[in-house]
């Protein structure tokens, strides 16, 4: 099993190091860290980021608020796609994309790979078709993904990950791959595990955002990610308390679970250069 990461989205929301907590300009520069994982029964893909009709046409296909909000960059090189194929792989090898949850920044490349079977939380598709609200009209795009002609839908359970319920035997995966329920920022939300021959890798989605509030005993995240946090969470005190169920799991080394976020750029190329 190799393990490929991949950043397929860049955002440059106005504030820089209020959000990023590094930069040195007007803006910040935040990323969608999705993974690409080779193994027997072909390419799976870890959330897509944005997908090639978002860079053709974003505004018919995103909500205008969250562009404009997110300083979103549609490039070509982020995508999903044009990554996979640079690394010599063609569009029908990826057979399966599992997803953290499907906000438009997660989901957004879902049809640029018609043969994949997509992977989600019942719970997540659920409110994604449902809509319900302004914030979810916003954030939850159908036209990402109403040509997707294959879905797995999972429920919370099964055997526990170290405190944790973990969805296993996901159908047609194989069993190093594991859906980890993390509700609180959706309704559905989860984190994608994997057990590698170096330990177990975290992929938290958005379950947190900020490098620092992982790995500390003094938790901090930057002024402009804790609102960000705060606005899009449809469970407060779930998404706090999964937070700080995966701090103590980053705290306790003897476990040797390494995870990463889904914006962080720090931590994408801490990753990246593995």
């Amino acid at each position: 099993m190799r393990i490929h990461h991949l950043n397929c989205g860049c955002m440059c929301p106005i504030g820089g190091p209020l959000f990023d907590g590094k930069s040195l300009s007007l803006t910040a520069r935040l990323v969608c860290h999705c993974l690409l994982v080779e193994t027997e029964q072909g390419l799976v893909l870890i959330d897509t980021g944005f997908g090639l009709r978002d860079i053709k046409a974003p505004e018919s296909r995103l909500s205008p608020f969250f562009i404009r909000l997110n300083n979103i960059q549609f490039e070509q090189k982020y995508t999903a796609i044009a990554q996979i194929e640079q690394l010599g792989f063609s569009v029908s090898d990826v057979r399966h994309i599992v997803l953290t949850h499907l906000d438009f920044d997660h989901a957004g490349g879902l049809e640029d790979f018609p043969e994949a079977t997509v992977h989600v939380m019942q719970t997540e598709i659920d409110a994604a078709r449902d809509r319900h609200g302004l914030l979810a009209s916003r954030r939850y795009r159908p036209g990402q993904w109403d040509e997707v002609t294959s879905w797995k839908y999972y429920v919370a359970g099964g055997e526990p990950w170290f405190g944790f319920s973990a969805v296993r035997n996901l159908d047609g995966l194989p069993p190093e791959i594991l859906i980890i329920p993390l509700v609180g920022h959706t309704r559905g939300h989860a984190g994608i595990a994997i057990n590698t021959p170096s330990g177990w890798l975290l992929h938290a989605g958005d379950a947190y955002f900020y490098r620092h509030e992982m790995g500390s005993s003094k938790p901090y995240c930057t002024p402009g990610l804790r609102a960000y946090q705060w606005m899009m969470d449809v469970d407060h005190e779930a998404r706090l308390h999964n937070q700080e169920r995966l701090r103590a799991l980053s705290l306790d080394r003897s476990k040797g679970v390494r995870l990463f976020c889904s914006h962080d750029a720090v931590e994408f190329e801490t990753f990246a250069r593995l």
